[in-house]
């Protein structure tokens, strides 16, 4: 069931994330060509690309996590046994579930219930700032339940490394 969930979530992102980006692309684009056919650009598509860039980059992190894609220097963690690597992966995601829900749900779902309720709005699009912030708690929730994952197949991988132990063992 979670593989399923899983599944659709991370095909939903991608959907996400090239609609964005296409999005940006023609924005700039637009951006480009009216300010050297006509002499100015809009102010509005500037922060269009601004906004977009944001979400582009904040989504785009959590879809790295669907895949464990964050930076790392595995150079020591390669030294490790089998044992403590495991150990190792499930601190890391016990750190990243941290940071994901107290930095990025609850700061970001402050962050955005501030805006909205001192009645932020951006200066050329009049969106509600706290619209534009809500791409924190999102990804929040995204790197959580990517990391909730991971941790479930680290357990599912633990007992596989426990039953090849054992075997070994006996034999």
């Amino acid at each position: 069931m979670m593989e399923l969930v899983f599944k659709k979530i991370t095909k939903t992102l991608e959907y996400v994330l090239v609609v964005i980006f296409v999005l940006l692309v023609i924005d700039v684009l637009w951006q480009v060509f009216t300010r050297y056919f006509i002499g100015k650009s809009s102010s509005f598509t500037e922060e269009i690309s601004r906004y977009l860039l944001i979400w582009l980059a904040t989504l785009g992190t959590a879809y790295s996590r669907s895949y464990k894609g964050q930076m790392a220097i595995d150079f020591i963690f390669q030294k490790f046994s089998t044992h403590k690597q495991w150990v190792v992966n499930f601190i890391i995601e016990g750190s990243i579930i941290l940071f994901a829900f107290f930095v990025m749900i609850v700061g970001g779902i402050n962050l955005m219930f501030i805006t909205l309720k001192l009645g932020q709005y951006s200066p050329s699009l009049h969106l509600p700032m706290g619209a534009v912030y809500s791409v924190v708690p999102i990804s929040g929730v995204l790197i959580l339940f990517f990391s909730i994952y991971h941790i479930r197949n680290y357990i599912s991988d633990r007992s596989k490394f426990l039953s090849n132990n054992n075997e070994t063992a006996l034999k």
